[in-house]
């Protein structure tokens, strides 16, 4: 069966992997396999043109890891994605912000890890299009979360003006 994700507010079937570093691997070590690969920022500095190789390559940023780590690198990747390792770590929604703000980026902004149904609203608020949700948490259920509020009154990445500016005009 074909892994699924939610994205662009659909679940579609999900061709990418996501490569995570298992004990003894480093950087520069880890085997790559074949396919299409979103890869930790380390193993993407350190294994550079091998990836630069590929058709199409994605990063995906730990929550220590900030936006401008991988701003000049933003035109070699089709998908960039942000761990989120627990649910109470909200570091991430300030560096989807940024990337979608200050750097420009314009392509797939994917959530990963601990992506439960109460965040998607606020992710895709910040500027996330795609999510990867926990497996063992219902999709359809989670899909619904990006309606949850009709209106919403502050600025933010997905609606630059707050309400009472877009009430005036």
């Amino acid at each position: 069966m074909a892994k699924k994700i939610i994205k662009h507010g659909r679940i579609v079937d999900d061709s990418w992997q996501v490569i995570r570093l298992a004990e003894g691997d480093t950087p520069e070590t880890v085997v790559l396999p074949e396919g299409d690969l979103i890869v930790p920022l380390k193993v993407w500095k350190a294994q550079r043109q091998t990836l630069l190789g590929r058709p199409q390559r994605g990063v995906w940023l730990s929550p220590d890891e900030l936006a401008e780590d991988v701003a000049i690198d933003l035109t070699y990747f089709s998908v960039v994605a942000i761990d989120f390792p627990q649910f109470a770590d909200g570091r991430g929604y300030s560096t989807a912000a940024l990337l979608r703000s200050r750097y420009g980026w314009h392509g797939e902004l994917r959530a990963i890890g601990d992506v439960l149904r109460d965040q998607l609203f606020y992710m895709n608020r910040v500027g996330f299009d795609a999510y990867a949700i926990r497996a063992d948490k219902d999709m359809n259920n989670a899909l619904e979360a990006l309606n949850d509020f009709s209106e919403t009154y502050q600025a933010a990445v997905d609606e630059p003006l707050p309400l009472f500016r877009r009430r005036s005009a």
